[in-house]
């Protein structure tokens, strides 16, 4: 009898640990941008188009939430362009954003491009990624 009733905990036991909720199970938000286009450093002239191109993902295949993409000069500060309009995107990772400006106008100089990715709420796993570009 003792023996059964051993056997009998025992099987409780497993059955509780193995009867846990999968929801409890969560990840870290891992987020990562890659540039596609510019190239770091490429060389635009006044007039050109610039072509924009970042790739946002999130590792733990989770939904990429708020995107920035912004460009500026970097000795006046100037702002060449931010976009989307509206950040929150609520995407599947990996997210494309393609955007193009035209040069025409721009005063000569170096910019750089910052790309901005972050989680639901405003700096939740905030990752910022940047490169720069001469406009000759």
């Amino acid at each position: 009898m003792k023996k059964l009733i051993l056997l009998g905990l025992l099987l409780g036991v497993f059955v509780f640990n193995a009867c846990k909720d999968d929801d409890e199970i969560t990840h870290e938000t891992e987020y990562h941008i890659q540039f596609m286009e510019p190239a770091n450093n490429a060389s635009l002239a006044v007039g050109d188009m610039l072509n924009v191109h970042v790739e946002f993902s999130e590792h733990n295949d989770g939904t990429v939430h708020h995107i920035n993409v912004r460009a500026y000069n970097k000795a006046t500060g100037t702002e060449l362009f931010s976009s989307p309009a509206e950040a929150h995107v609520h995407g599947a990772s990996p997210y494309s954003f393609q955007f193009q400006q035209s040069l025409a106008g721009v005063a000569t100089g170096t910019y750089v491009i910052e790309a901005k990715v972050w989680g639901l709420n405003a700096g939740v796993a905030e990752v910022t990624a940047s490169r720069e570009f001469t406009v000759n």
